[in-house]
């Protein structure tokens, strides 16, 4: 937004039955002009309809990765190196389009920024996103390239033993396409970033737009390694043991060494860490609080999508003012929830679902 658009939006704001002709008299510039800049306003959307009717309807944004999840359960204990009877399932997935359709089941109006193919894989990660009332109309469609794709095979006991992930695609999403985005950004609540995104882009995205709030997830070791030196510019962050090792450089055997490498991560600046601990629950830090919060007891019948429902539980919790202790109970009740059942995403997640589990404990 220019700084005109600026002065004109703020006059808007504090009179929306001003007209085109007060507006250009008070800036002393000509109403053609200022119908040229509220004409722009409209098409970034901070004006809706006639009027003057402010679009500022909350929002959270979320740019990250799509694709296609195919996952086999093991129906016995798993064998390497032979054929496992089992089930195979193919769904739409991808660590940021998990979460944005974690949020959207919640009740918080998503914004997805992603990137996927024309093709059959491009279609279901179309038609899933939109069933769940996610906006994908900011998201990057290529014809010539495949939609990502990720195959992972799960034991028995639901745990992801080993998964290969196709995600070129992603590097399309680059600096150039997100300019074109930036009204998107700057009107979010919050915005989410996962790891997948390439370096230039998050480094991008946590300059250009330093007075947002991010929160990101780290997604794996590897990728984890992109935001290591620049974990100050986020808000919250949920890495889990092995990721927080990664940033920090700490290794992790006690609850000594997790404090200490979420002091670390607070002194760079960081507003918030969630570090989880699996069966242990999470580790919980900020300015002025620290503690441990055990996880609800759950079987476990999928474990690869409570970390994007705990990352949407957080986000949730905060566009809402939830207190620190409700947030935490909140985002883990929706990651219980994804445990428990066996696609990645629970299609029974609902704020109001988890607010009664609340209330019954």
């Amino acid at each position: 937004m220019t700084l005109r658009e600026k002065e004109i939006l703020s006059m808007i704001k504090k009179n929306p039955m001003i007209s085109q002709q007060e507006i250009a008299d008070y800036l002393g510039i000509t109403r053609s002009s200022v119908a040229v800049h509220i004409s722009n306003l409209t098409k970034k959307g901070y004006i809706k309809g006639k009027g003057y009717v402010l679009n500022e309807e909350a929002y959270v944004t979320v740019i990250g990765g799509a694709n296609v999840d195919i996952q086999g359960f093991s129906l016995c204990k798993l064998k390497l190196n032979d054929s496992n009877p089992g089930i195979v399932k193919v769904s739409a997935g991808g660590v940021g389009r998990n979460i944005a359709e974690n949020l959207s089941r919640l009740g918080a109006k998503t914004k997805l920024i992603s990137a996927f193919g024309e093709d059959l894989y491009g279609d279901k990660i179309s038609y899933e996103c939109r069933s769940a009332g996610i906006d994908i109309d900011n998201c990057l469609v290529l014809k010539n390239l495949p939609s990502s794709s990720y195959l992972s095979v799960l034991d028995e006991n639901g745990d992801m033993k080993v998964a290969i992930s196709d995600m070129d695609i992603i590097d399309y999403l680059n600096i150039d396409f997100i300019k074109a985005k930036a009204h998107i950004i700057e009107n979010s609540s919050a915005i989410v970033i996962d790891t997948n995104l390439s370096q230039d882009l998050i480094e991008y995205l946590l300059s250009n737009f330093r007075y947002k709030d991010f929160f990101i997830d780290t997604v794996s070791t590897a990728k984890a390694n992109k935001v290591k030196d620049l974990i100050g510019y986020f808000h919250t962050i949920k890495p889990n043991i092995y990721e927080t090792e990664e940033l920090t450089g700490i290794k992790i055997i006690d609850n000594k060494d997790i404090e200490k490498a979420a002091e670390i991560l607070l002194n760079k600046g960081l507003k918030r860490i969630f570090i989880t601990l699996g069966e242990r629950g999470v580790f919980y830090k900020d300015e002025y609080t620290q503690k441990y919060v055990s996880s609800p007891n759950v079987k476990v019948v999928n474990a690869t999508g409570a970390g994007d429902a705990f990352m949407a539980g957080l986000v949730y919790s905060y566009i809402n003012d939830m207190k620190i202790d409700d947030a935490i109970h909140f985002s883990m009740y929706a990651a219980e929830m994804a445990l428990s059942h066996e696609n990645t995403i629970n299609p029974n997640i609902s704020a109001e679902n988890i607010f009664k589990k609340m209330r019954s404990e």
